[in-house]
């Protein structure tokens, strides 16, 4: 009894766990970095954020800014003396701007919600082994990466189907990514099986696996193609070039290109410009920054989910 009492037990020794900012525990095997090591990394990565920072700063100080200081600036303003809203206020207040603004938003909302629910469909039918003609729709999709029809047949297709000056022009050329379906596909293909078996047997239908039990569980990759369909939708200018020829029909990265490359005034806004009121240097960064500020904003919401989606989907499948 007092040999018991009296061996000293050494404490178990404490395991940190990692904060919400600290870095993750280093394996047994890797040794601690060099204080140059871990300086280099600090420049690195503070020259890489500089690089793109600082172009994004020169464009929103210049759109902030009046004509009188662009003019003494010569151009591009890197330090801000005056803030003042006017190309915002005048490119919002109505004209072709606010119209292009909407044409984009309503093109990327639906054309979004299109692709998605084709991609989603399409991915979990080829998900599913047994389904028919799973294998030849998988080789031909595949064929798809590497070979295409070329721009010429495509719009004689498009122009056949009467999509020309249309909304609709938009979004079907390019509302299915074969490479987003593959995606969707590895990541349904590595959901537990036994949780379809046991849905299955309590009488529940493939609607009802694929919207209860899939899409559930996963909402990481969902989201993530969700974001590459919104800022490509987003981003495209070129059918609009080739299918539209409509001006008022025209989205906010078209009429972007214009103001920036061809220096083609937005309508309302010849006025102001004309009597020294606004620069167009200032409309023209303006327009860059509402089309930025989209994909900015929902871009770390969907951070996050990354990691799980993309390398889960992609490197398992």
């Amino acid at each position: 009894m007092t040999a018991v009492l009296g061996t000293r037990q050494d404490p178990e020794p404490s395991v940190r766990k990692p904060g919400r900012w600290s870095a993750p525990p280093r394996p047994v095997w890797e040794e601690e970095p060099s204080r140059a090591g871990q300086a280099g990394k600090g420049i690195a990565l503070g020259l890489a954020c500089l690089a793109v920072l600082f172009p994004l700063w020169i464009v929103i100080v210049t759109s902030l800014q009046t004509k009188r200081t662009i003019d003494e600036a010569g151009g591009l303003v890197v330090i801000p003396r005056s803030i003042t809203f006017v190309a915002y206020q005048e490119l919002l207040g109505g004209g072709q701007v606010q119209r292009a603004a909407l044409v984009s938003v309503g093109v990327t909302v639906v054309g979004t919600l299109f692709s998605m629910a084709v991609s989603v469909l399409c991915a979990y039918g080829l998900s599913r082994g047994g389904s028919l003609g799973h294998r030849w729709i998988l080789m031909t999709l595949l064929a798809t990466m590497f070979f295409g029809a070329g721009l010429i047949p495509t719009y004689l297709l498009v122009q056949a189907l009467g999509l020309t000056d249309t909304y609709l022009a938009l979004i079907l050329p390019s509302a299915v990514s074969v490479f987003n379906i593959l995606v969707l596909r590895a990541f349904f293909m590595n959901i537990s099986q036994e949780l379809v078996d046991s849905a299955r047997i309590d009488g529940a239908g493939e609607w009802r696996i694929l919207l209860r039990i899939v899409m559930p569980l996963s909402r990481a990759v969902i989201a993530v193609i969700s974001l590459f369909y919104a800022v490509g939708y987003w981003s495209a200018w070129f059918n609009a070039s080739i299918y539209l020829t409509d001006q008022d029909m025209m989205p906010l990265q078209n009429v972007m290109i214009q103001l920036v490359q061809k220096q083609e005034r937005p309508v309302g806004l010849s006025a102001q410009i004309n009597t020294g009121q606004l620069s167009p240097l200032a409309v023209q960064m303006a327009v860059m920054v509402l089309a930025l500020l989209p994909v900015a904003v929902l871009s770390p919401f969907v951070q996050k989910h990354f990691k799980k989606g993309m390398l889960t989907g992609a490197v398992k499948g």
